[in-house]
C-alpha cells in the first residue's frame, strides 16, 4: 500500500512540474505581437563659421531649422570673415562657413578646403554711413568726412572686415581716402564699428544696412552708391573637413528656402541671384 501511495505522488509532482513548465512556454497575451525596438534617434551638432553681420538674422532662423531637423542642433562662430578664414586655414573645426565677401571664400577654395559643388551665394548688403542718433555733426554724404568736425571715423579694420575692404573702396573711388585716413577708428567686426557709434565714441562709422537698422542709437546718413565698391555679396559653402557632410548641405539648403529667406529680408539683407 506504501509503495501505491508513493507511485501517486510521484506522478501527481510530475504532472504539476509538466503544467508550470507549459504555463512559462505560453506567450502571454501582451507578448503575442513581437515588440519592435526603435533604435534612439542620433543627435547630431553642425558648427557655423559665420560673418558677423549675420549674427542677429542666423540666430532667428536656428529655431526654424531644428523645428523641420529635430535631431540637429547648431553651434556658431560669429566673428569678421578674415578671422574666419584664418581659422578654417588652421584647422579650426568648422562644417560650413558663410563669408560677407567673395575674396576670403576664394582663398579657401585655393587651399582646396571647400566641399566641391557646395559654393553658393546667399544674400546681398548695401553699406551704409550712420551716426550717433544725438549728435551735432550733421551728415548726408560720405563726402562730408572730410569736414573738420569730423574727428573720429570707425570702419571694420580692412584686412580681415569685408564692410571695411567696402568703405576703404568708396573713399578710393570718392578721392577723399587720403583725407580722412588719419580719422579711422579700427574695429574687429561691423558689430564693433557700430557699438562705437552707438556709444558717440566716434562721430560716423560705416556698416551693413542691416547692421544699422538692428540699433535704434544710430541714423543712417547716407547709402553708399553701389558702383563705389565690389558687390556685397555672402557666399555660403560647406567644408571639406565636416563630418557630418550630409547634414551639412541640408542646412546650406535649408538657409536657401523660403522660412529662412523671409527671415533675412526682414532683417534687410537681399537675396543673392542664382
Amino acid at each position: 500500500m506504501r509503495t501505491k501511495f508513493w507511485r501517486v505522488g510521484l506522478l501527481g509532482f510530475l504532472l504539476t512540474v509538466l503544467l508550470i513548465a507549459c504555463a512559462q512556454l505560453a506567450p502571454s497575451p501582451q507578448s503575442s505581437q513581437p515588440q519592435a525596438t526603435q533604435p534612439a534617434a542620433r543627435t547630431s551638432t553642425l558648427l557655423v563659421a559665420a560673418a558677423a553681420s549675420l549674427q542677429k538674422a542666423l540666430q532667428e532662423v536656428t529655431p526654424l531649422y531644428i523645428q523641420a531637423n529635430p535631431n540637429q542642433t547648431i553651434n556658431y562662430n560669429f566673428a569678421a570673415s578674415g578671422a574666419l578664414q584664418q581659422q578654417i586655414e588652421q584647422g579650426a573645426p568648422a562644417d560650413v562657413f558663410i563669408s560677407a565677401a567673395a575674396k576670403q571664400m576664394k582663398a579657401l577654395q585655393e587651399k582646396g578646403l571647400l566641399e566641391a559643388g557646395t559654393q553658393k551665394n546667399l544674400l546681398t548688403n548695401q553699406l551704409v554711413l550712420i551716426a550717433p542718433k544725438q549728435t551735432s555733426v550733421s551728415l548726408i554724404d560720405f563726402k562730408q568726412l572730410i569736414q573738420p568736425e569730423v574727428k573720429r571715423i570707425s570702419v571694420g579694420e580692412p584686412r580681415s572686415v569685408p564692410a571695411g575692404q567696402y568703405a576703404v573702396e568708396v573713399m578710393k573711388n570718392l578721392r577723399i581716402l587720403e583725407q580722412v585716413q588719419s580719422k579711422f577708428v579700427l574695429g574687429n567686426n561691423v558689430k564693433s564699428v557700430l557699438t562705437a557709434v552707438e556709444t558717440g565714441d566716434v562721430d560716423a562709422g560705416i556698416v551693413y544696412v542691416t547692421d544699422a537698422k538692428s540699433s535704434d542709437k544710430v541714423t543712417i546718413a547716407a547709402t553708399a552708391d553701389e558702383k563705389l565698391h565690389a558687390p556685397i555679396i555672402y557666399p555660403i559653402t560647406v567644408l571639406k573637413a565636416s563630418k557630418s557632410l550630409e547634414a551639412s548641405k541640408r542646412y546650406v539648403e535649408f538657409l536657401q528656402g523660403s522660412s529662412a529667406k523671409a527671415v533675412f529680408e526682414k532683417y534687410g539683407f537681399g537675396i543673392a541671384k542664382p
